[in-house]
């Protein structure tokens, strides 16, 4: 069995994790080590509670416990950390966000739940009837320049009339 030292053990994981994100199989073959070998240091590093996607899949696609890692290692994080997080592990800040949202909903007790989603509800119809008042302010809009534009060219057409007949 080969005994690899701790900076190359480094340097490999960092090609397995985003935003490298190679294939175990694909670094087994580069770096002339066991797939196995790759397969239990992947592993040892979801013990240890990183973020670690299984190869090939979109970070919607990471399991629950990745995504609960990610949210753990950005939660003390100032927005600029956050990003600069994000771009080492090919995140998106919006979708950091959208999971520390979904934790702390899965965590709220059923009423909290219900009520957070009332007011989400409220809000979402006071957005909805503030869209469609002003849809209906710009068809009437439309519809008066079209009006306008109607008579511009009826009035055209008219002394375009009154000329030849002159």
């Amino acid at each position: 069995m080969a005994v690899y030292s701790p900076v190359r053990k480094e340097a490999i994981l960092k090609k397995l994790l985003p935003p490298v994100s190679r294939s175990v199989a694909q670094l087994a073959r580069e770096e002339g080590i066991c797939e196995q070998t790759l397969y239990n240091w992947r592993n040892q590093l979801k013990a240890q509670g990183y973020a670690v996607p299984v190869s090939g899949q979109k970070p919607d696609d990471w399991s629950g416990e990745a995504k609960l890692a990610v949210v753990i290692e950005t939660a003390p994080l100032s927005e600029t950390e956050l990003s600069q997080y994000c771009r080492e592990k090919g995140l998106l800040v919006e979708q950091v966000k959208e999971w520390r949202i979904a934790c702390v909903m899965g965590n709220m007790s059923e009423a909290q739940r219900k009520a957070a989603e009332k007011k989400q509800a409220r809000e979402d119809k006071k957005r909805i009837k503030q869209l469609e008042r002003e849809l209906n302010r710009k068809e009437k809009a439309l519809a008066e320049a079209a009006a306008l534009l109607v008579l511009r060219k009826k009035l055209r057409a008219y002394y375009d009339k009154e000329d030849e007949d002159s």
